[in-house]
């Protein structure tokens, strides 16, 4: 049996670099969070787990925030793009108004994304479970001698 049958648990298949991001990201998350919006939820979470990852992370703070499920899926789709993009105009030295031209032009795809995850039940009802390519080059970035970015 492969690595998740014999720990059993999923996050077995998410590779390390990218379980250190995503819990990194959460930490940061779940800490303006409290600020923000202070909850016993959002306390509880805290003392429960100390880096959380950061889809909990996210869906615990869009709860407190009073955020509709499709509100909190696309709070997570539009994350899931700016970062890159932010990285994009750093790195490359693209416009960065045209970046956000293009980000702006997500708009509708993004919407009926957050629109399909917040109505579904299951994950696995949703259209990408994985992405390998970003698997890999996140656990060479994790070994590089400098690292620029945490994810």
């Amino acid at each position: 049996m492969g690595g998740a049958g014999r720990r059993g648990g999923r996050q077995d298949l998410v590779p390390p670099a990218q379980r250190d991001a995503s819990r990194t990201q959460g930490r940061l998350l779940l800490r303006v969070a409290r600020r923000v919006w202070p909850s016993s939820v959002l306390e509880e979470l805290g003392r429960a787990v100390r880096d959380p990852h950061h889809p909990i992370a996210l869906g615990a703070a869009a709860h407190v925030a009073g955020a509709t499920s499709e509100e909190a899926a696309l709070a997570a789709a539009y994350h899931a793009i700016t970062g890159p993009a932010t990285a994009a105009v750093r790195l490359l030295g693209l416009d960065p108004v045209a970046v956000h031209a293009l980000l702006a032009g997500l708009t509708p795809d993004l919407s009926a994304i957050a629109a399909r995850a917040g109505s579904t039940a299951g994950w696995d009802s949703l259209p990408a479970h994985s992405a390998p390519a970003l698997d890999l080059l996140a656990e060479q970035h994790a070994q590089a001698e400098v690292r620029l970015f945490v994810s």
